[in-house]
């Protein structure tokens, strides 16, 4: 029997999550989120110095995000656990005009109101539960999946399926379990970190919440063009990376992405 892992391949059908969010006492799901430090509907990746992070996450989300984005500047985005506004700041400066940011954290966001960014605080689980009409184009999360448990994971997707129309998409991240040199660490070093993904198991989830043409992608580290130090790192874990693909081909994986961080693009199937 072949142990080969099979090949991710976007679907165009997919099975309804099954998974029950806690109901609130009017009816509005809100589970009590496993995370005890870091939970899922705030940003955690800020540098010290919030400041310099707005010129930084820039580059990051506009080589890594913005291709993926829906092209009218006139679509109707969410952005959850916003933080400071990063990710709202290059849609804004990008020429979006309907978009949203969302966090649990109030000093977070009021880095964002400073800078007149249309973030505000709250709570995504109570939030999404009152937008279940499909109004959404776009929505993205800036705080990794695995800041969720795999069951909250699901009723998450499955609650941003819903407030997307027909065809819109969300883009989500999470640590990737496919490198072979950080995805331990990367899953012990927090102990708000619930669990790894991979190619395959990304598109396994977002299945699972109904959606489909998953398409999973590699996150980029190295894209700061101007600092000399970005072509070292670009050329060492380029290098690193084919020979990590080479050894799981031996070992009989078909493993095609082993960045740190895995993404995945999808969308909510017509009638879905």
């Amino acid at each position: 029997m072949s142990n080969s892992q099979p090949t991710v391949i976007a679907r165009e059908t997919a099975p309804r999550a099954s998974v029950t969010p806690t109901p609130l006492p009017d009816g509005l799901p809100r589970p009590r989120l496993a995370a005890r430090l870091e939970p899922f509907d705030s940003y955690w990746q800020a540098p010290a110095d919030v400041d310099k992070g707005y010129k930084s996450f820039n580059a990051y989300y506009r080589a890594n995000y913005l291709p993926r984005i829906p092209q009218d500047r006139q679509a109707k985005i969410l952005v959850i656990s916003c933080g400071p506004g990063y990710l709202v700041d290059l849609l804004v400066q990008s020429g979006y005009s309907n978009v949203l940011g969302i966090d649990s954290d109030a000093a977070k966001v009021e880095h964002a109101l400073r800078r007149r960014l249309p973030c505000e605080v709250a709570e995504v689980f109570p939030f999404l539960s009152q937008h279940q009409t499909g109004e959404y184009d776009c929505i993205i999360p800036e705080q990794e999946l695995n800041h969720l448990t795999m069951d909250e994971t699901i009723a998450f997707l499955a609650l941003c399926r819903q407030a997307l129309r027909p065809r819109g998409r969300v883009i989500v991240y999470a640590m990737n379990g496919a490198n072979p040199l950080v995805g331990s660490e990367n899953l012990a070093h927090n102990i708000d970190h619930f669990y790894n993904l991979t190619e395959y198991s990304i598109a396994q989830v977002l299945g699972l919440a109904g959606f489909q043409r998953v398409e999973p992608f590699a996150l980029k580290l190295y894209v700061f063009w101007k600092n000399p130090f970005n072509y070292v790192g670009l050329a060492v874990t380029g290098v690193l990376e084919v020979a990590m693909r080479i050894i799981f081909r031996l070992y009989g994986k078909k493993v095609r992405i082993v960045s740190k961080k895995i993404a995945a693009v999808a969308e909510r199937p017509v009638g879905g």
